[in-house]
């Protein structure tokens, strides 16, 4: 967590060519955590930055749901994205069954209120991927929780730092949302839910049966 939040904060006051160093910096760790893990997790890390990345991609680039500070997608941004998977799993770890469904709660309760309220809108359909992939693989329930739950602590922060700046009215759609929503971190918990289905797919692929690649799950 150190890392994604000194990176952030050190990424405002940047340009382009001093964030290329940054992220340089930000890929250098991530090639020591890869190190140290074993290989059924460094594949789940691995399919983690793949998707996050195109992610990224299309929410920023394509879809116009938020915009970076110089307008691209930062390339340290797939390494946090693999870091904050790893936090979340150590959280998930010590979390218990009774605090995930205490966040989902909370979670669903904001929801129900800001859509009500007209403040955020898109809040509805964001817990409705939240709760899907909570009820569909409730064996990562944990998991789910706990990157929504760093996740969002990680945009109120970006948002804050003015690293990215979410759109008042989200394209293509009769939706409004807040800057940044308070559900956006469900996008994290359904990367989590298609990571996990692609190293399960893996671990077939390769042997490994039907062993989930993720430390604390």
């Amino acid at each position: 967590m150190v890392v994604i939040a000194g990176g952030l904060a050190i990424d405002v006051g940047t340009d382009l060519p001093g964030q290329a160093l940054l992220s340089l910096a930000v890929w250098l760790v991530l090639f020591h955590v890869l190190a140290r893990v074993e290989t059924h997790e460094r594949r789940a890390l691995l399919a983690c930055m793949v998707i996050a990345t195109a992610g990224e991609l299309f929410l920023s680039l394509v879809w116009g749901l938020y915009t970076y500070r110089l307008g691209n997608v930062p390339l340290f941004v797939p390494a946090g994205h693999v870091m904050l998977l790893v936090l979340a799993t150590g959280v998930a770890h010590r979390m218990s069954e009774r605090a995930a469904l205490v966040i989902l709660g909370a979670a669903a309760a904001y929801a129900c209120a800001a859509a009500a309220a007209g403040i955020d809108t898109f809040a509805l359909p964001l817990f409705a991927m939240l709760a899907l992939i909570a009820i569909a693989m409730p064996l990562h329930r944990r998991l789910y929780a706990s990157t929504f739950l760093v996740a969002l602590a990680l945009e109120l922060y970006g948002t804050w730092l003015g690293n990215w700046t979410w759109v008042r009215d989200v394209p293509a759609l009769a939706l409004v949302t807040t800057n940044p929503p308070a559900i956006a971190s469900a996008f994290y918990a359904v990367l989590d839910a298609i990571v996990v289905c692609t190293t399960l797919l893996v671990a077939r692929r390769f042997g490994g049966g039907a062993r989930v690649a993720l430390r604390g799950q």
